[in-house]
């Protein structure tokens, strides 16, 4: 897949995962938050008031998405999320989770640790 070819997939499905979560009740704060550090796909509050930063992954192949978050990746996303902390001034319960989407099938990983 070309460059822009995958840019086009990537946004495409962000805009799939967020309908997703807002049926599932998220509220959609932020897509694509940018530090020095690294992005955030997107970040929501669930229905409890959990702040979730989400990473998203589509895929047409038969692998698990999920080897996807290498350890390297997961700490670019913590170091990411600790900048909008600050950012932002908050003090609120927080998780990772991670957003599988393989053709029309959803998986929401929540709550990830490496």
């Amino acid at each position: 897949m070309s460059g822009l070819a995958s840019y086009l997939f990537g946004k495409s499905s962000e805009d799939v995962a967020c309908a997703y979560l807002n049926e599932l009740g998220f509220k959609i704060l932020e897509r694509n938050f940018y530090s020095k550090f690294g992005e955030i796909d997107i970040i929501a509050l669930d229905k409890s008031g959990i702040l979730c930063f989400i990473e998203v992954k589509a895929t047409s192949g038969n692998y698990d998405a999920i080897l996807r978050l290498t350890p390297k990746k997961y700490e670019k996303i913590l170091k990411t999320i600790d900048f909008y902390i600050l950012k932002n001034g908050l003090n609120h319960d927080f998780e990772v989770a991670f957003l599988v989407i393989n053709k029309e099938n959803f998986e929401l990983i929540r709550n990830i640790s490496l």
